[in-house]
């Protein structure tokens, strides 16, 4: 079937979907973006979601185009019309079509575009072998903790991945401290066994689903530390992962041509996983 997408009060075939040349989103990047996993046909975490959604919004001093209640029937609708059963939902607000100028245009008025498509499932080796991953110097701006489309930096080192057939770039700053992946949250668990990963701040994005990983290893009981951890850490710890909403709990096993630990996934990493599948599977049969 074609595909559907959500343009400023219309849905029209994908191929249709057109904004203006003159879309600061186009022209300056200037805009925001949401993306939420779809399993069984329902949002996962879309509560959250739409919480940091409307947070990047005040701090691009961006006003909503629509009541969160019709927003949240936008992305149903175009998870419907789409037949999405496991994929993603996609959402994104510019400031709107204005003269080309870096400062705010006086009036502006938020686009948005909604779109969803279904996305195949990890392959089975991803998960019982791990992903590579490579070392990246983190060159972001200072505002990581809005989910803007200026991407680029982003782009950059994940196209560096590809080039190196990794999964993923752990970014590093100056430091040599790391930051996050360019599409993820990192995370370790140390020799004597705590789970750490870096604290919310303006140098990473407060993912969603490394919130509800936080949420489930505190249930479990795990031994749990939020704070910043070094490369040369996260080259010896006995287990790495990353998490987002489309990669929810992977294993790391080689950072550059380095295995961590034996090279395979570790039981914790593992367990979260598992863990995350099944809160995501609880949430699409409660939906």
């Amino acid at each position: 079937m074609s595909r559907i997408a959500y343009v400023n009060g219309r849905y029209v075939p994908h191929a249709q979907a057109r904004v203006h040349i003159d879309d600061r989103g186009y022209q300056f990047g200037d805009g925001i973006y949401e993306v939420c996993a779809v399993r069984g046909g329902h949002m996962i975490d879309n509560g959250p979601h739409l919480d940091r959604l409307e947070r990047s919004l005040r701090e691009m001093a961006m006003a909503m185009p629509m009541s969160r209640a019709a927003l949240e029937c936008v992305m149903r609708e175009t998870i419907r019309r789409n037949l999405v059963r496991d994929g993603i939902v996609y959402l994104q607000m510019t400031r709107g079509v204005a003269p080309r100028d870096h400062a705010f245009p006086k009036h502006p008025k938020t686009q948005i575009v909604v779109t969803a498509r279904n996305a195949k499932p990890h392959a089975a080796a991803m998960v019982e072998d791990g992903v590579k991953a490579i070392v990246q110097p983190d060159i972001r701006w200072g505002r990581c903790d809005i989910k803007t489309i200026s991407l680029l930096p982003n782009c950059i080192a994940k196209q560096a991945a590809r080039v190196a057939g990794a999964y993923e770039a752990i970014l590093v700053d100056e430091n040599g401290v790391v930051t996050e992946g360019s599409s993820s949250n990192a995370w370790i668990v140390t020799q004597d066994g705590k789970l750490v990963t870096r604290p919310p701040s303006n140098d990473i994005l407060n993912g969603i689903t490394r919130l509800e990983i936080i949420r489930i290893a505190k249930a479990l009981g795990l031994a749990f530390e939020e704070r910043a951890f070094t490369l040369d850490e996260m080259r010896r710890a006995r287990e790495a992962f990353v998490t987002s909403a489309s990669s929810f709990a992977m294993p790391v096993t080689q950072l550059d041509e380095a295995p961590i630990a034996n090279g395979k996934p570790g039981t914790l990493a593992l367990r979260l996983r598992a863990a995350y599948l099944a809160h995501m599977d609880q949430q699409a049969g409660a939906a």
